[in-house]
Parts: C-alpha cells; structure tokens; sequence
C-alpha cells in the first residue's frame, strides 16, 4: 500500500517509546521504506539496534557520530521524507519545533523537511493540558502541522487521563490518511459495511456462531473511510479495534439486530457491502436458565434468520448492493446464484479451502462476479488491498 513511500518516523523519549516499535513494524508491512532518528533520551528506552532491526536501516540519533554516507545527514533524511512522524512526542520536542529551536537529530531534520508532519503527542495528564502546550500545538497546527490526538487512560505515572500515545493502528492509519489526501475518489459517498459473525444463543451460557474474525469488513470499512467515504460499520463481536475515521460505529450481536440496525440505516446510504458471516440459523427456543448436563442427548431446533441480503435486494432500487460469497465447494456456481436471487450488484466469492483465503488470515483470494456473469479473478493479497479492488468496483457503479 505504501509502496516507494518513506516515512522518517522521530522518536523523543518517553516511556511510550515501546510503541514506536510496533508502528516501525506496522509501516514496513506496508511496504513503507522507514528511517528512524531518534533523541539520546529516547535510547534510554530502547536501544538503536531495535529499531534499525525493524526498520532495515541504520538509524541516527547523534548529530556528531561519524556520518555513515556522504549526504549531509539531516537533510538527507528530510529530502527523503514523503511523511515525518514524531511519535512519541515529549512536550519538550513539540516545544522546540514550534518556537524553531533545532538542536538535535530530530528537531533539525524536521525544520529541514518538506514533506507532511505527523506528530503524535505523550505525556502526563496535567503536561498535555498546560496551556504552555496547548499553545504551542495551536500554533503547529496553524502551521499546517498535523497531529494524532493522545488516548486517554491510565498513565505510566499512575494518573489517569489524557496523555497516552495513540494506539499504533491509529497513528499508522493516519500516516496512510495523509497520503491518501488526494485520494478521496469516494469524498462523500455514504456507505454501510457489516463485519464479523452474529451471534445466536441457546441459554445465557452457549451461543451459536461461526468463525468469522471480521478482517474483512473492517478492511473494506477503513479503505472507504480513507477514500472520504462517510462509513457506517455495523459489527458483530470482534476483537478488533475499529478504524478511527469511520462516521458510526453499531455493535450487533445477532443476526436480528444486524438486520434491525441495517435497516435502521438503509435510506441514508448509497451503497450496502455485506461481508458479515450471518448465522443462517437460530435456536428455536432459548433457555433463560443454563441447561443442565443429562444423560440423554441433547437437541436444539433450529428456525431460520431472516436472508438480509434477499430482504435488502427486495427494496433496494438505485441503491449498490454487494455481498459475499464464502464457499468450500462449488464457488463460482453457488455466489452467482446468490446475484440473481438477492438481486446483487456484484458479489465477492472466496473459497475457504484455499490457504490464505477465509476466516482470520490477513490476505484473501477472491473472485468478483458482476450481475451480466463476468468474472475478476485476483491473486492472494492484503485484506486492505482486496477492500480496495472491492472499493474501486463500487466506484465504478457510482459513476454510471
């Protein structure tokens, strides 16, 4: 996704220097090209050589050490950087940059950059709230400077507030938000995603489900918001964190409550992707005490869920309508009797025999079969690369 994107990412010390770890990681899995400068206090922390590990290059953190190229070194670094994150970013660095001071690695390779700011604060509460602070980012935003706001929580110091580091999955996904600035091919367009399994209960112990993990729908619901879409997701149980930039967010546990909150939300949007897993089944009477274990078998009957891609497909006129189609045999055949009979724009078929493919990977193999029976065949890819393939089809249908 980030392919021949470099991203210089400066680490100030903190104890939340940890996460940077994880967001060097995340960026080079997205085959961003990643350099890392780092404060002497920051390596109180962590060491160089963990990050010139995750990074694959050699990482700078003293503005006097014996320069390992010829190239100027800060101004190297600042050419090269299509993004300059600072994460974790002390009040002290976000001072500096602000009033212009540069007196280190960090500081002097960012006044030099002229790619995109990115800087994600982390400190104590009452550190984050002075109004010394407070005005230093006001003016860093003025500036053009972006920022990913701190989560609250409790801190390292005991306190709690705000003040942590944003999540890694929340600064990554700003990183590709700012490169994806000029992308808003879906600028918005209002687009309804469900994710994950519902949920079916027998008593308040056991339930009916299925394996689901929802990567899918979560993908396609962070692309589209990434796009300019306006997303809804609404979501079975999962234990993913959802995108920050998506418009609302409906937790659902059973296949009546997707249907009842998709419905709820039917008239004000354009396009409806169903990639949820939605139990086909339900048991037919519900215990509200736990059974008990006899020496007898037991049996569940099992009653119908309602089809909400056939219920949507009845009522849906102008709007785009995709499903899915999770197979382990006879794919092509089963998904485009789906289209016809759910009246579908276009349906996204896996086979979940395929390894790579289905239920909790990170990549997917899919086939996308239009109404008229033409037939897209990809090869394994990233969910997020499949959620876009999926997303430039949708667009397609918009514009016609």
């Amino acid at each position: 996704m980030l392919k021949g994107k470099t991203v210089v990412i400066g680490v100030s010390g903190g104890i939340a220097v940890y996460k940077a770890c994880d967001v060097v990681s995340r960026l080079k899995k997205l085959n961003a090209n990643v350099h890392v400068i780092m404060t002497k206090s920051a390596t109180e922390f962590v060491t160089p050589l963990t990050f010139q590990s995750l990074s694959q290059n050699y990482v700078v953190s003293d503005m006097f050490e014996e320069p390992k190229t010829w190239d100027v070194e800060h101004i190297s670094l600042a050419k090269k950087a299509d993004v300059f994150l600072i994460a974790p970013a002390t009040a002290n660095v976000i001072g500096k940059v602000a009033n212009g001071i540069a007196d280190d690695m960090l500081t002097t390779t960012v006044m030099a950059t002229t790619g995109k700011v990115l800087i994600a604060p982390a400190m104590n509460t009452n550190m984050y709230r002075n109004p010394i602070l407070q005005r230093n980012i006001s003016i860093l935003k003025e500036l053009g400077y972006n920022f990913v706001d701190p989560d609250s929580g409790r801190l390292a110091c005991g306190d709690i507030g705000e003040g942590k580091l944003a999540s890694p999955e929340k600064i990554v996904d700003a990183v590709v938000d700012l490169f994806n600035e000029d992308k808003k091919d879906l600028l918005g367009k209002k687009i309804m995603i469900t994710a994950g399994p519902t949920v079916e209960s027998i008593d308040p112990v056991r339930y009916l489900t299925n394996r689901s993990t929802g990567k899918m729908g979560y993908a396609i619901a962070k692309m589209a918001a990434n796009r300019g879409a306006e997303v809804t997701l609404v979501s079975g149980p999962t234990n993913i964190e959802p995108p920050s930039n998506i418009k609302k967010l409906i937790k659902v546990q059973s296949a009546k409550d997707m249907y009842d909150a998709i419905i709820d939300n039917f008239d004000e949007n354009q396009v409806i992707i169903k990639s949820a897993a939605v139990a086909d089944y339900k048991p037919k009477n519900y215990s509200d005490k736990k059974i008990k274990k006899s020496n007898d078998d037991l049996i569940i009957e099992l009653d119908r869920n309602k089809d909400i891609a056939y219920e949507l497909g009845k009522i849906k006129k102008n709007k785009i309508l995709v499903g899915f189609a999770a197979e382990t045999n006879d794919l092509i055949e089963n998904a485009k009797g789906k289209i016809s009979k759910k009246n579908l724009d276009f349906i996204v078929a896996n086979d979940l025999t395929e390894s790579g493919a289905g239920f909790g990977t990170d990549t997917n193999i899919v086939k996308i079969i239009d109404k008229d029976g033409n037939i897209a065949k990809y090869p394994q890819m990233k969910k997020d690369e499949v959620a876009d393939v999926i997303l430039d089809k949708v667009k397609s249908l918009l514009e016609k």
